[in-house]
């Protein structure tokens, strides 16, 4: 008649850590491949005067081949003119432009800026290794 005896119910434990564990694990993957997205994706020029500047509330990044984005979001220059205006004239701006970006490029966004009349604008680059 051991059959018919009542047993306690008992709550394992260690199968719940595992999970919880496991879950944990999966959230920091998750969190790790959301911060590249922060990442400026350019080779800046070199200056041997080069200065800390403020830290800047917009940082445009410019390409080798001319494209425009801001937060790995491309844009135009009317779409980036429009952008800084809707932000105000005492915004501060960061162009962070490849090593092989063309003048011309580097002119029309700053150009891009002024008709927002934002006036605050800097170039970001690498001081020279020692």
């Amino acid at each position: 008649m051991r059959y018919f005896q009542k047993r306690k119910a008992r709550i394992e434990i260690v199968p719940m850590i595992d999970i919880m564990f496991f879950l944990l694990v999966f959230f920091i993957m998750v969190t790790l491949n959301m911060i590249p997205a922060t990442g400026i994706d350019s080779r800046l020029p070199t200056s041997a005067s080069a200065e800390l500047l403020e830290s800047p509330q917009v940082v445009i990044s410019l390409d080798a081949t001319g494209r425009i984005s801001i937060d790995q979001k491309p844009l135009s220059l009317n779409q980036l003119s429009a952008l800084l205006r809707e932000r105000g004239a005492d915004t501060r701006v960061v162009i962070a432009g490849a090593d092989t970006a063309a003048l011309g490029d580097l002119v029309a966004v700053m150009d891009a800026c002024r008709v927002a009349d934002v006036t605050r604008i800097g170039i970001a680059t690498r001081t020279l290794p020692p």
